[in-house]
């Protein structure tokens, strides 16, 4: 079960959430500070207008040059003569741009945005695992509610309000979506250069975990994603159980957001994942042969 915890540090509290791994050891992740959410929201809606601004500007030029006789005409007479066409294209590319930004950020760039990986911040579920395009949807259409009372210009009183009161710093979208905004902690976890650039003390592959049972279409699987997935399952002894399970969270993640496997949530680990999906992927390749 997930709970909250408030390390007090020098200068600010630190929240950090309580996460037990399907392995029953506890992950420990740190929630994104308000202050880093604002300013990875300020520059996500800095680009998301700059895109509406140049889309606005590209179909207004198109329309006072299609528009008969263009020069000379008022913004007026050039919005009467702009095309239907190109009104409603314009309508809908802004609509798909202030509507899908985030929700196509957070779905492909695995619970990223471009202001959420520039602050090194990340949306997940509350159990830890990758949000869905359910959960990344559920938690962007409620964003104008968190907005209020701006639309034009988010202004979020009603999503700081709610920040303040949730005990998992969540706003209006993340309590409804069951999510929450983490800042990754390169501390907890080693690097992958550490991790596979030691001698192998173990080359033979072996399970330690039940068989996972998943679902998923491997030809989008690249060999040198596999290499990753099979250099930490050989190496994974070198580290403490700690580090495994971070590590084997981390190389998970991304397949997991890659593939949107269908698993048992039962029977589900990290590292079981990871050790299923080498052995299909081996054995799907000695098919083929």
């Amino acid at each position: 079960m997930p709970q909250t915890v408030h390390h007090e540090g020098i200068f600010a509290a630190e929240e950090t959430l309580i996460i037990e791994t399907p392995e029953r050891v506890p992950l420990a992740f740190s929630l994104a500070s308000i202050g880093n959410r604002f300013l990875a929201v300020a520059i996500d809606h800095a680009i998301q207008y700059t895109s509406i601004f140049a889309v606005l500007w590209i179909v207004m030029e198109v329309a006072g040059s299609a528009a008969s006789g263009g020069a000379g005409l008022e913004t007026s007479d050039l919005t009467a003569e702009t095309p239907k066409w190109a009104i409603a294209i314009l309508i809908i590319v802004i609509f798909a741009l202030f509507t899908g930004y985030f929700i196509l950020f957070e779905w492909l760039w695995d619970g990223q945005t471009p202001g959420k990986r520039l602050l090194k911040l990340r949306v997940i579920r509350e159990d830890g695992r990758p949000i869905t395009l359910w959960e990344a949807v559920a938690r962007n259409l409620l964003r104008v509610f968190d907005a209020i009372p701006g639309f034009v210009i988010p202004v979020y009183s009603v999503g700081l309000i709610v920040i303040f009161m949730s005990g998992r710093d969540q706003r209006v979208g993340d309590i409804f979506a069951g999510t929450v905004v983490i800042r990754e902690r390169s501390d907890e976890a080693p690097k992958f250069d550490e991790v596979f650039s030691n001698r192998i003390a173990d080359a033979a592959f072996r399970r330690v975990q039940p068989i996972a049972a998943i679902r998923a279409d491997l030809t989008r699987v690249t060999p040198g994603e596999i290499e990753v997935v099979e250099s930490f399952l050989r190496r994974r002894w070198d580290l403490t159980e700690r580090q495994r399970l971070w590590m084997a969270w981390r190389v998970a993640l991304p397949l997991m957001y890659k593939l949107k496997p269908a698993y048992d949530p039962e029977t589900f680990t990290y590292e079981g994942f990871l050790e299923e999906l080498l052995s299909m992927y081996h054995r799907r390749r000695s098919y083929i042969n």
